[in-house]
């Protein structure tokens, strides 16, 4: 540890710190515009610029490094004419456009311009023009005459997104931050650019021009969509999403957010929401209030249970729903006394778990495993908030191998990437096996198939280094031999020092299994579901033709029910549903999301529901009402989290270590493979990113559509 003095007090920081840091430390504020925590140091701006002493000139706080007995002065007038004079010159070539820049009142030059800057400027030349850039539609590069060359945003596409999709060109008063050969920024995590660019050089698209920071209310939430469970600030005006930013939670999501986090929020105000209840009478869909169409289901589904017996009633559930939610549909079918619900709907192998299936680690130890082989994921559309944290486990020297269906591109150094056919995972993972047991002199653990090249490659990678985990992806959970595969990454891992775990695919799959949203007895599993098993079927904020391995099969399948009551924030599902109920998305409602690591985080409504929209857990509480169905006497969401839980309403924040497990009693037999598992693309994964208008612009969701891999 090294001591300095800084403006007379004394601080303690580690060897190789910067002044800045000990700044932060110190809780002294030094001016800055081109140091973030989480990017390297570029020392461009010079808006740093400190008093040290025996130094002959200012020197930048974020690139000095520290020396014992080092004495430092912030506030000095060395100091103060210093960074004074470098605003004078970063305000040479700024546009006078505040009062129409979408910065304003959240831009850091503007505040810092107010205790650093001058009242007249000095210079009469014209200033310099930047013709503006069209990367795409998320971000806007109209103003880039604002851009102070900080290189906050080349930094972040460098280091994060580990792609280098900008860059500055020329020099002087020539430079410029552009795409160089013209393309798109297409990176997944290309929004965040948005963030800590300190001007207004680079805005959101899609919010531009909508509203004032100063207009918006800021009300915490979180995502949806991936099984991070990101933080985020969801910004409102007049009871209408406006912007969506992230908070800062260190153990989740750092200070970035995916793109789809960001903007799926345009489709809360899309013309595909559904407001009022309705009901198809004589092939004719038509507008009813709440009360007529809930007794139309509750009639339907009491004549059915009469005509078929309950097990002729199933429920199918989007793991993307609250837990709340999952609970309540849960109980309301066994209510009924059938054991026909499920989330797994793309899922190809229904094996009754051991245990709740999860990340086996927390999500901030992505950052610094040493070792990591993941299988059967596209990681970084999959899954980007965890991708990133391994870039940076990559970046520090962690080995990544992978074994998928396609080679990707994940923006970082892979050493080992398999990729063949699924049918094909499991022997490759018996392979690894069998290259572990040579490499220890164990004995292979039966029916191991012989190790090739690759497999031994990573073997080997995987015997070195002492943090590290096999990865389980949405490819490898949707399966057909997915037991399987989870059999024998869990004898790798344990011969190998590894954790095993699930990515997990959506916002709230292990709140699905927490909740109960399974067959447990003898029930019908998805699959089954959506071959024709049901009389009745119970859609929770899920469309079968686009979220289930059957697709369009699906809709043929449940036009032979004799009743599908589909409750959604969209007009979806109209081909086959006889009820549409209008819930509330996450933004409308109160609930909780599960992630990958098992934390629970409980959000609010930020605005209130739009037209006749109701919370998802009080429609199926009056359902359940409405159909005799005793034990659904709750008030507010917080009684159902605290019944879900068996604890008191907000007092488990974490899903219980006993229930959290990846084991396998036994390897299961073999079973024949079949094709490559249904997998959701980056911008089809649930109902709000499909119906975002800018996600469907982007280069994903093209490729998706022309059936291109990422």
């Amino acid at each position: 540890m090294v001591e300095i003095e800084l403006d007379g007090q004394k601080v303690e920081v580690a060897e190789g710190c910067m002044v800045m840091h000990a700044a932060e430390k110190a809780g002294t504020y030094i001016p800055h515009f081109c140091y973030h925590k989480k990017l390297s140091i570029a020392a461009n701006c010079r808006m740093c610029l400190v008093d040290v002493e025996k130094a002959p000139k200012p020197m930048p706080a974020c690139a000095t490094p520290v020396t014992q007995g080092m004495i430092v002065r912030t506030k000095s007038d060395k100091a103060i004419k210093a960074q004074q004079s470098v605003m004078e010159f970063l305000l040479i070539n700024h546009p006078l456009d505040c009062p129409i820049c979408d910065q304003g009142g959240e831009c850091q030059l503007q505040d810092l311009a107010v205790g650093y800057g001058g009242s007249s400027s000095r210079y009469e030349e014209e200033k310099r023009v930047v013709l503006h850039k069209d990367v795409g539609p998320l971000i806007s590069m109209e103003e880039m005459s604002r851009c102070i060359h900080c290189t906050r945003c080349v930094r972040f596409g460098q280091e994060v997104a580990g792609v280098m999709e900008l860059g500055m060109i020329h020099r002087g008063e020539h430079s410029e931050i552009t795409t160089v050969t013209g393309d798109t920024v297409d990176s997944e995590l290309s929004g965040n650019m948005i963030d800590i660019c300190p001007v207004g050089a680079l805005t959101s698209k899609p919010f531009r021009y909508s509203a004032r920071t100063w207009e918006l209310s800021r009300r915490r939430s979180v995502s949806p969509h991936d099984s991070t469970g990101a933080n985020l600030i969801v910004q409102v005006k007049n009871h209408k999403v406006m912007r969506v930013v992230p908070f800062e939670n260190e153990a989740v999501n750092e200070c970035w957010i995916a793109d789809r986090d960001r903007f799926s929020y345009e489709a809360l105000n899309g013309d595909d929401r559904l407001t009022r209840p309705m009901l198809k009478q004589g092939g004719v869909w038509k507008e009813v209030d709440w009360q007529t169409a809930l007794e139309y289901v509750a009639n339907g589904l009491k004549n059915i249970k009469n005509d078929h017996g309950a097990a002729s009633i199933g429920a199918l559930v989007s793991p993307h729903s609250t837990l709340e939610e999952l609970y309540l549909a849960s109980a309301l079918v066994r209510g009924l006394g059938s054991d026909n619900i499920d989330y797994r709907l793309r899922n190809a192998e229904f094996a009754a778990p051991e245990g709740i299936r999860w990340l086996g680690t927390s999500i901030a130890s992505l950052s610094t495993l040493q070792r990591v082989l993941v299988v059967g994921s596209n990681l970084r559309k999959d899954h980007p908030l965890f991708a990133q944290r391994i870039r940076q486990a990559a970046r520090h020297g962690c080995q990544v191998s992978a074994i998928a269906s396609v080679s990707h591109d994940w923006a970082m150094p892979v050493q080992t990437f398999v990729a063949q056919g699924a049918g094909q995972w499991v022997d490759m993972l018996g392979g690894i096996a069998s290259a572990i047991a040579h490499e220890k002199g164990i004995a292979a653990p039966q029916g191991a198939s012989a190790a090739n090249e690759a497999a031994q490659a990573i073997a080997r990678s995987l015997l070195g280094g002492e943090r590290k985990a096999v990865l389980l992806g949405n490819a490898a959970a949707h399966h057909a031999q997915a037991t399987q595969l989870l059999a024998w990454a869990n004898w790798i891992a344990e011969n190998t020092g590894a954790t095993v775990g699930y990515l997990t695919e959506a916002a709230n799959t292990v709140g699905a299994q927490f909740a109960g949203a399974h067959p447990v007895n003898d029930g019908l599993n998805a699959a089954q579901m959506l071959s024709g098993g049901l009389k009745a079927a119970v859609l929770l904020n899920t469309e079968p033709v686009h979220d289930s391995a059957t697709g369009a099969q699906a809709a043929t399948a449940l036009a032979g029910a004799e009743m599908v009551v589909t409750l959604s924030p969209f007009k979806a599902n109209m081909e086959f549903s006889d009820v549409l109920l209008p819930i509330a998305p996450f933004t409308e409602t109160s609930g909780s999301f599960v992630n990958a690591e098992g934390r629970i985080q409980g959000f609010h409504a930020v605005v209130r529901p739009l037209g006749d929209t109701r919370p998802a857990w009080k429609v199926l509480r009056v359902l359940a009402n409405l159909l005799g169905v005793p034990g659904f006497d709750f008030e507010t969401s917080q009684d159902v989290l605290a019944r879900a839980t068996n604890a008191a309403a907000g007092a488990v924040t974490q899903v219980p270590a006993a229930q959290l497990s990846n084991a396998v009693k036994a390897p299961p037999a073999a079973t024949a493979a079949a094709g490559d598992p249904v997998v959701a693309s980056i911008y089809q994964l649930d109902g709000l990113v499909r119906r975002s208008t800018s996600l469907q612009l982007t280069a994903d969701a093209r490729m998706a559509r022309e059936g291109v891999a990422a």
